[in-house]
């Protein structure tokens, strides 16, 4: 890949990580329209219309094996889950807490499952990244304020849950075999969409009438830019640009969320929270080994 090509990849991927960022404004406005099934079932179902032409034109196709087929349904039952935390955390409180604790909670907690189930190794920088990530969320929880209600809000504890449900759907998405990222996301979206629209959805109760301009704005948002572009950019750019490079944008997306919540829902963003972003960040920085800032070889 050319310089030139790569500073346009290094564009998309930014605007990838804006639209996961302003997912949870997307959620939190969604809230006041539907429930928390009633979303997954919208989100996975134009989702699902737009990311099966990307796989036709990128060539991925269809097909998945039985092995992936399984842990498909496994990751589509751990999917509607973490998406129930997602949604409920974000309708209870705010979408500026939910994007920066979750989206920094989440590679500390793959990390720790991995060293805890797989025998990933745990190195001292590995222990002292561990001690700030913790101090960092602890803060973003504002524990300092020795609130017993504040720190074990209904919340917090869905955006907790949510931090932890994502590595489960990740280290299963993990164990795939012959058979592409984005066609396995795919039948994921295909098999929860199912199951909610069997057990969870009540379609003659869904307010449509209610559906308006704003509701189908951030639904598309939510949906094909948060999802399918983003979704789509993030792979791409694991196999053109590879992992560690790529990780590296991830840390935009709490501070998008941060910025778009003041922008769009005017809400009020603690101290607390911008410390414990900044300091989760650092230790994410640390436990995974990525390098922000390249240095320049010299040419001689």
């Amino acid at each position: 890949m050319t310089q030139a090509n790569k500073n346009i990849f290094y564009i998309l991927m930014i605007l990838a990580m804006a639209g996961w960022g302003a997912s949870w404004v997307n959620a939190k406005v969604l809230s006041s329209y539907v429930n928390e099934y009633e979303m997954i079932f919208l989100r996975n179902f134009f989702t699902i219309i737009t990311l099966a032409p990307v796989l036709i034109i990128t060539k991925k196709y269809f097909y998945i094996n039985r092995h992936s087929l399984l842990l498909a349904i496994l990751a589509s039952v751990i999917m509607i889950v973490y998406l129930k935390c997602y949604f409920l955390g974000t309708m209870h409180g705010t979408a500026s807490l939910g994007g920066a604790l979750v989206t920094t909670l989440i590679p500390i907690n793959t990390f720790i499952f991995m060293a805890l189930f797989f025998g990933k190794k745990i190195l001292k920088k590995d222990i002292f990244a561990l001690i700030i990530g913790a101090v960092g969320v602890l803060t973003m929880l504002n524990i300092w304020s020795f609130s017993y209600e504040q720190v074990f809000s209904t919340q917090n504890m869905y955006f907790l849950g949510a931090s932890i449900l994502w590595p489960a759907l990740t280290i299963t998405s993990s164990k795939i075999t012959k058979t592409s990222p984005m066609v396995f996301t795919l039948y994921m979206y295909i098999i929860s969409t199912i199951l909610v629209s069997i057990f969870f959805v009540d379609f003659s109760a869904v307010n449509y009438e209610a559906f308006d301009s704003i509701f189908w704005i951030n639904l598309l948002i939510l949906s094909v830019v948060s999802t399918t572009f983003a979704t789509t950019i993030y792979f791409i750019g694991i196999e053109k640009l590879g992992t560690n490079e790529v990780s590296s944008f991830i840390f935009l997306v709490p501070f998008f969320a941060i910025i778009l919540s003041i922008i769009f829902l005017k809400e009020e963003i603690h101290i607390t929270t911008i410390i414990g972003v900044i300091l989760t960040i650092f230790a994410v920085k640390i436990l995974n080994n990525i390098t922000i800032f390249k240095k320049k070889k010299v040419e001689q």
